[in-house]
């Protein structure tokens, strides 16, 4: 079990594999006015910064589920290089239908709502680790502004239009779905080139180690095309915020 080869080459170099910067993370963790021992699910937690983090500013514990055997592993050693392997777990594996053995004070998905078919799916989810009162933290995208078309919608990585709503839309569907939502963190364009512009180094130093590998093609045309693409559309048009979410 493990995610595609090419994500783990281009995202090998960070830590946050979404585009909040280290700031926003902080940002959101100080929003949400975590307690000391408040227990913490992350569904796709990647290389694990947000509970490393959040265990070493806030003294959170938990537990965080990634597909990534590599990301799984930067996590437990992010863990260990902070000292917090007894505040906080990683497990390799496929977080979609996993439900916590015991009840949680916040539960997680950011950037990887595929995991419970969409956003709704995700949320439900969630809700079955959830302690009563406690909160969902949904990560998501959303339009900056409507691609005037689905070629358009294209550049940022989406299928079309309809993948994505608007800011008011998305906060709106989560009301809809029985939520309130009591915070907010959104990343901004300098987020998005930490995010994109990161990979692009990564990229030309592996291509530069592994010249005869099978993926050499695929991460060459990929470094050709992804500063423009990135440049032209997903700067101008994608949003990302992750969404703090109650139950009414």
């Amino acid at each position: 079990m493990d995610i595609p080869r090419i994500f783990n080459i281009t995202e090998s170099a960070h830590r946050i594999h979404n585009p909040l910067t280290p700031e926003k993370l902080a940002t959101l963790g100080a929003a949400l006015r975590l307690e000391k021992g408040t227990r913490l699910l992350d569904l796709g937690s990647g290389s694990g910064e947000m509970l490393c983090t959040w265990a070493r500013d806030y003294g959170v514990i938990g537990t965080g589920i990634d597909m990534s055997r590599l990301f799984t592993e930067q996590a437990k050693l992010r863990a260990a290089e902070l000292g917090l392997a007894d505040q906080v777990k990683f497990i390799h594996g496929d977080a979609a239908g996993y439900v916590s053995d015991e009840k949680v004070g916040v539960a997680a998905c950011l950037g990887a709502t595929w995991i419970g078919g969409g956003v709704s799916g995700t949320i439900e989810l969630l809700a079955q680790s959830l302690r009563p009162g406690g909160i969902i933290l949904i990560g998501e995208p959303y339009w900056r502004q409507l691609p005037p078309t689905d070629d358009v919608a294209k550049g940022c990585l989406a299928h079309s239009i309809s993948d994505f709503l608007l800011l008011p839309e998305l906060i709106a569907s989560f009301g809809r779905l029985g939520y309130d939502v009591v915070e907010m963190v959104l990343a901004d364009q300098d987020g998005w080139d930490r995010y994109e512009a990161a990979q692009w180094l990564t990229m030309r130093r592996w291509l530069d180690a592994n010249p005869g590998d099978e993926l050499a093609k695929d991460i060459r045309d990929k470094l050709n095309s992804e500063p423009e693409r990135h440049a032209a559309f997903t700067r101008k048009y994608l949003g990302w915020g992750v969404f703090a979410l109650m139950r009414r």
